[in-house]
């Protein structure tokens, strides 16, 4: 089931440059691995309408679409035909040039090719690059043009201008280039944690420099993970894609969960999802999916079927947490709230988050993060968290505080102090490391949002750190955690939250919604 925006049919020869393209790719470059190794370069049909829309031209020579997505199943044969891309950009007719007597389109090769292979590390490009040079070695292309074919770059001999290869890593270093073409391969792994979204942003603005000569981006993408905020999301929810500015072609299996283990089912939607891509080992994939219970279904769904999901160990779903979100009634100074706050000196964040008491409405108070190129010698800023409890104290009428202890015991016991009432205390130690108690206040947390009894004002870092969290079973129950010890995908505003929520029903078992006062706090 086609269900991105690759339109019915192929365009006529006069509204594409394809069919040049496709000619010019059957003579130079040639098959690169398995038995026809060596002979001309066949796109299969599915291929070949891709590429025929990807490249039709407006009336006046102008791309009708000035980017592409390519969202398809595992082993579909995505990168082969990005690799094919690249070489056309660098070598061939990829450019309008004029409409001959006919009324059909001329295409002309680009002056100054420089071609990209983009990713966060370069180990990533390898796939691609290696594909490349297989098609280039001992093809007509590497004689006709003399070419440099190395491992990590393809260039002229003859020192003309041009190249392919690999760009990785998000930074200030890559602003300023100028590539003709770059291809983004695998998007769904492109997520915050490995700057994979800000990489993004840098290569489309350096390709935006010069769309008016055709520089363009194609990527390729699995189903994504909706609870990542992969590029790959980005992408497809960008309205590029819906108002038909971007091409995005998906093609995906129409199966159920449900029918996940009915074994015509499966076979049925692998075979709509795989299309023409013959070498897919469709009995093989069946027997995976309904024997090989190591894997989760949702990974079945994103990786063989094309279809987007969640991973099955994620704590919280994204649309569960989106209907939890409110714009009405805002936060306001001397509300009543709880606080949770948790903390850390180097590794991890650290955060402060609220709760209004009379309806459990969560937002930020303060998040210290490590920044992506910080030095090895960061740490938190103690004396920005100590202002942050400080204003939070002096802004709301904060009736419990929840803070875990390890790195922070010490502020803490300050904390009490400065801000209890000589009959009422305020600040309370919580030691998220005790499972039964965590446990218990992670399963209340859930149940709220899932009857909405909570609320949140959609704020991106705190929905970040949610949705980044996986569960982890224990004999008391499940925990939560990052997805690996060493993952940059912080979770620690969640643990705030939960503390936050604990706070406040603890605050309104202990009466606090009715109590009350005023008092001046100092610092």
């Amino acid at each position: 089931m086609q269900t991105g925006n690759l339109p019915e049919g192929v365009p006529s020869p006069k509204e594409t440059l394809g069919y040049q393209i496709i000619r010019w790719c059957q003579r130079y470059i040639v098959q690169p691995d398995g038995e026809t190794a060596g002979e001309p370069w066949e796109f299969t049909p599915e291929q070949l309408r891709f590429v025929l829309w990807l490249y039709a031209i407006n009336p006046d020579g102008t791309w009708k679409y000035s980017a592409a997505t390519l969202r398809r199943a595992k082993g579909w044969g995505k990168t082969p035909l990005l690799a094919a891309l690249a070489i056309l950009e660098f070598l061939g007719p990829c450019r309008f040039s004029h409409f001959d007597a006919f009324g059909l389109p001329v295409g002309k090769a680009v002056p100054l090719p420089i071609v990209q292979i983009g990713a966060t590390a370069l180990d990533q490009t390898e796939q691609t690059l290696d594909m490349i040079r297989g098609m280039l070695s001992e093809s007509p292309a590497e004689k006709h043009f003399g070419l440099e074919i190395s491992k990590s770059m393809v260039q002229f001999k003859s020192g003309k201008p041009g190249s392919i290869k690999p760009k990785a890593t998000a930074g200030r270093t890559n602003e300023g280039n100028r590539p003709t073409f770059v291809v983004m391969d695998e998007v769904h792994h492109w997520v915050g944690s490995n700057g994979g979204p800000d990489f993004y942003q840098t290569l489309k603005r350096n390709v935006e420099k010069t769309t008016k000569a055709g520089s363009r981006w194609v990527c390729t993408t699995n189903a994504y993970n909706p609870n990542e905020d992969s590029v790959a999301q980005i992408i497809h929810e960008s309205d590029m894609v819906r108002q038909g500015f971007w091409l995005y072609d998906c093609l995906e299996g129409s199966i159920g969960l449900d029918d996940i283990r009915d074994e015509a089912a499966v076979s049925a939607a692998l075979r709509e999802a795989y299309g023409d891509a013959t070498w897919a080992d469709i009995q093989g994939l069946t027997r995976t999916i309904l024997f090989d219970r190591t894997t989760p279904d949702s990974t079945y769904c994103r990786f063989y079927f094309n279809q987007i999901a969640e991973s099955s160990d994620g704590w919280m779903s994204k649309s569960e947490w989106d209907d939890c979100e409110r714009d009405d009634d805002p936060i306001k100074p001397g509300d009543q709230i709880a606080i949770g706050f948790d903390g850390s000196v180097r590794g991890d964040s650290t955060g402060l988050v609220g709760a209004r008491l009379r309806d459990g409405r969560l937002f930020i108070l303060g998040l210290w993060e490590r920044p992506e190129h910080a030095p090895d010698d960061w740490e938190v800023d103690v004396l920005a968290v100590e202002a942050a409890v400080h204003k939070a104290f002096n802004t709301y009428r904060v009736e419990w505080m929840y803070g875990d202890p390890p790195y922070w015991q010490e502020a803490l016991g300050r904390w009490s102090i400065e801000y209890n009432d000589h009959d009422t205390d305020y600040v309370f130690e919580y030691w998220t490391n005790r499972p039964t108690q965590m446990c218990r206040a992670i399963e209340r947390f859930r149940s709220a949002v899932t009857v909405n009894d909570l609320s949140h004002q959609g704020e991106p870092d705190l929905t970040r750190h949610i949705l980044n969290a996986v569960t982890r079973e224990v004999p008391q129950g499940l925990l939560i955690q990052k997805d690996s010890p060493r993952s940059k995908r912080k979770i620690d505003l969640a643990i705030c939250a939960v503390l936050a929520f604990e706070a406040r029903a603890d605050a309104i078992a202990d009466g606090r919604m009715r109590t009350r006062r005023r008092r001046v706090v100092g610092f």
